[in-house]
């Protein structure tokens, strides 16, 4: 599919995803953000932002099969929002967004020699990303890697990713947009899937990006947000 979102898509607004409203709807949800249903017969149930999605403005959430059975358009979803602003008092070179804290606590994290080391499942170079570079800021929405180079994305194992899978996006600057920096890294979440459009693909929203060389990465198959809190196939 093209641009398929997991689970459920939301916006504050559906007519006018350009709004005031809806842009802090995307700005204020987090990644590992609790998300509860208050209407409507799944009324209750519980479940967990994944990423957002730039462009068509959704905040993109799991639910266990049972609830999304009972969830029709324009049920109410509350975001207990918390993360954005997040700083990193030891490491104030790495910017963090769009990050639940109590998720950074479970990304299997460690330090070495003065920096930290965060596991990925995959690592995406810089002459990749497309769709959404250049935007302003990357506390909210996402940008695409794209695919129209299958022979070299195939060779690269990125036509492997995942949806939930944690990607290390090489010499790209994320602080305050998303723009090429040598030496730069970015580390984010897969959202969306591919595209068939030129400089589209499956879409990464930011979770942890530096300049300075305080921030590492190390592959790990299993970097993947749905293993690490047991949702979605995880469940």
């Amino acid at each position: 599919g093209d641009h398929v979102e997991p689970g459920v898509s939301t916006a504050a607004t559906i007519d006018e995803r350009g709004s005031s409203k809806n842009q802090a709807y995307n700005t204020l949800a987090c990644v590992g953000n609790e998300a509860v249903v208050i209407s409507g017969d799944a009324k209750g149930a519980k479940g967990v932002v994944t990423g957002m999605h730039g462009g068509i403005e959704h905040v993109i959430m799991d639910f266990a099969d049972e609830d999304l059975e009972k969830m029709v358009i324009e049920d109410k979803v509350l975001i207990k929002s918390f993360g954005q602003g997040l700083t990193l008092l030891d490491y104030p070179g790495i910017t963090i967004r769009n990050l639940d804290p109590d998720l950074l606590l479970k990304l299997g994290i460690k330090e070495e020699n003065g920096k930290l080391v965060v596991p990925v499942a995959g690592k995406v170079p810089a002459r990749f990303m497309g769709s959404g570079l250049g935007s302003a800021s990357t506390a909210s929405g996402d940008y695409d890697i794209t695919t129209t180079d299958q022979e070299e994305i195939k060779a690269l194992g990125i036509d492997q990713l995942k949806f939930g899978d944690l990607v290390a996006l090489e010499d790209s600057d994320n602080r305050f947009g998303r723009s090429y920096r040598r030496g730069a890294i970015s580390v984010g979440i897969v959202v969306h899937s591919d595209c068939l459009l030129a400089g589209h693909g499956p879409g990464v929203t930011t979770l942890l990006t530096a300049i300075d060389g305080s921030l590492e990465v190390t592959v790990d198959p299993g970097a993947n947000i749905g293993r690490i809190l047991g949702i979605g196939c995880y469940r």
